[in-house]
């Protein structure tokens, strides 16, 4: 269940903050469909095949649609597909003043993009980047697993039960859980009854970022 809006904030204050980002800090959805299309058809995939797939890490997706040993070469091909295509990926609202807002060495970001994905998709949408940035091709296994929110807080050098997560996501709320942080749930792909977070906004303008004289960081969150 969520909590009312704020309550499950209130009197809390996080050493880190780590956000997802396709869906949270950045909308990539029309170009990930076009890719996805794009790359279904060159592999003879009928293009509904999987789409709850989408979002997902591109070996995941090969995976539920193609032999083993094909996922390989189509993960590949899937990212450069993605890379090569970045028409409207836009930051979403609240994205920019929340990495300008919070302290650099306080934030991270933890995706299930790869490297060079993740940075195609940030510098479309204009966003700056934090000190740390954990990918999905840093960690053995992605979300749903914790590895890559337990990766971002070791090298934020934050306890997990003192950062604050921010995730789209059902796998990736799973995850943060997981790691043992609190997770604020951003409802911009899914209804906020699908996710299981502490506490749901439509986006990052919903969310007050208050820093202590410590640079500890506590959240409101205003009235939709």
């Amino acid at each position: 269940m969520t909590a009312s809006r704020g309550e499950a904030f209130e009197d809390r204050c996080f050493s880190a903050v780590v956000f997802d980002l396709d869906g949270t800090l950045i909308d990539s959805h029309e170009a990930t469909v076009r890719s996805y299309e794009k790359w279904a058809a060159e592999y003879g995939v009928p293009p509904d095949e999987a789409p709850e797939s989408l979002g997902m890490p591109g070996d995941a997706v090969a995976a539920a649609v193609l032999p083993a040993d094909d996922v390989k070469t189509a993960t590949d091909r899937m990212e450069a597909l993605e890379i090569a295509d970045t028409e409207g990926v836009v930051s979403l609202p609240g994205a920019m003043d929340a990495l300008n807002q919070l302290p650099r060495h306080r934030v991270a970001i933890a995706t299930s993009c790869p490297r060079d994905l993740m940075h195609a998709r940030m510098q479309a949408a204009g966003l700056p980047f934090p000190d740390v940035i954990v990918t999905r091709d840093q960690v053995s296994e992605g979300k749903p697993a914790p590895e890559s929110f337990l990766l971002a807080t070791q090298r934020l050098g934050a306890e997990p039960s003192r950062t604050l997560v921010v995730e789209d996501a059902p796998a990736g709320i799973t995850a943060a859980r997981a790691a043992g942080c609190a997770v604020l749930g951003i409802a911009s792909t899914k209804r906020p009854d699908e996710l299981q977070a502490d506490a749901v906004v439509a986006d990052l303008s919903e969310v007050e970022w208050i820093l202590d004289t410590t640079g500890q960081v506590s959240v409101r969150l205003r009235s939709a």
